[in-house]
């Protein structure tokens, strides 16, 4: 028997963030890899191309997340170092807490459980990151050094272009399932395993607990003073508010994580809608005063592909046939970590997590920087 008639097959359909990085985990694993994408790895529909995403080790109470978190920040490094360029902004985030003893609170105990750096502050320690900061209101501040931004479409990109390298083949076209293989515009392929990974698309494809909604995201202009390196990433959790400085020139990130209306990610408009700007314009005025006239400096819609709970979809439909999605809200930052995860499932080192099943989900809001589900 030849080396390649030894090697373990897969076809992973999705070049998303999730999609890609299983793809290079697997090509530089040994596998024989096929990644499928109906358009282009980054392209503006997915998810997985939003100019940033977050990544921070609080999650509440569940500490099963912050430790993929950390372990996925070194994760990023290593990819960056890999790419020879930046991919995470390792600027640090500090979370808002309205509340003594909420969601920060739980994140914090389990953040020193875990011996995960982090801080509680005084409120009035808000000026210390910023150049205007109003903390009225505030309980305390989470400190979380080694939070930060991932610079979420090049790191797409770049993710699947390794891939590739390392000996993926990229299929571009729409596919289908086809029994246990996959249906690629009418041409069928085959593998030891498949993963559909297609983000906002798998609830058309199978009857999983996930809802798509269109979420916009904006970023305001705004003086040389709030565009300097070391700007941290902001949230606030009660208020479903989340933001970031200046990175790259696209300027300061504010926006609501709120889940926003059904969105279909094919044809949907990709124009934000004027309550969203309201709502960011607000809370600049409400947290960071001198920025309450800040212009729109540039906006994207996204989408979310979301389960009741939050919790993700990793489950087999049927004999070597795997569903990964569910992520959007909190996974992204994940992605390195989680594809060193789901690649031990496919290699049969363990079975996924009781919680990524298809079981009936009940809508809780605790993983998630926010929701509008209960919590």
């Amino acid at each position: 028997m030849t080396r390649s008639e030894a090697m373990k097959s897969v076809i992973v359909v999705g070049a998303g963030i999730w999609g890609s990085s299983l793809a290079l985990r697997l090509a530089d694993t040994g596998w024989r890899v096929t990644l499928v994408e109906q358009h282009t790895p980054g392209h503006v529909r997915q998810a997985s191309a939003g100019e940033t995403r977050l990544l921070r080790c609080a999650h509440g109470t569940d500490d099963w997340y912050p430790k993929l978190a950390w372990r996925a920040r070194e994760g990023w490094r290593r990819l960056g170092e890999r790419a020879g360029e930046e991919l995470y902004h390792e600027a640090g985030m500090l979370w808002l807490a309205q509340r003594a003893e909420g969601w920060e609170h739980a994140s914090a105990r389990v953040l020193g459980e875990l011996d995960i750096p982090h801080e509680v502050l005084d409120p009035a320690e808000g000026r210390r990151f910023f150049p205007d900061f109003a903390g009225d209101g505030l309980a305390f501040l989470l400190w979380e050094p080694h939070a930060g931004v991932i610079r979420a479409r090049r790191a797409t990109q770049v993710t699947a272009r390794l891939a590739v390298q390392s000996g993926a083949r990229l299929v571009r076209g729409r596919a289908v399932p086809y029994g246990e293989a996959v249906s690629v515009d009418g041409e069928v392929l085959r593998a030891d395993r498949v993963v559909w990974a297609c983000g906002a698309w798998l609830p058309e494809l199978f009857p999983v607990p996930v809802t798509v909604t269109k979420q916009d995201t904006l970023h305001f202009r705004v003086p040389a003073a709030w565009s300097t390196p070391g700007m941290p990433a902001w949230v606030d959790y009660d208020a479903s508010m989340y933001g970031h400085g200046d990175v790259d020139g696209v300027g300061m990130k504010a926006t609501c994580d709120a889940e926003g209306r059904p969105y279909e990610p094919e044809t949907g408009s990709r124009q934000i809608d004027q309550d969203s700007v309201d709502l960011a314009r607000a809370y600049l005025a409400r947290r960071f005063p001198s920025l309450r006239d800040a212009s729109l400096l540039f906006t994207q819609v996204c989408q979310y592909a979301l389960t009741p709970d939050a919790e993700w979809v990793v489950h087999e439909v049927s004999p070597g046939v795997w569903l990964l999605g569910g992520d959007s809200g909190h996974g992204f930052k994940h992605a390195p970590a989680l594809a060193e995860y789901v690649a031990g499932i496919l290699e049969g080192d363990h079975a996924p997590e009781p919680r990524f099943g298809l079981h009936e989900r009940k809508p809780s809001r605790g993983l998630r920087t926010s929701g509008r589900t209960s919590a």
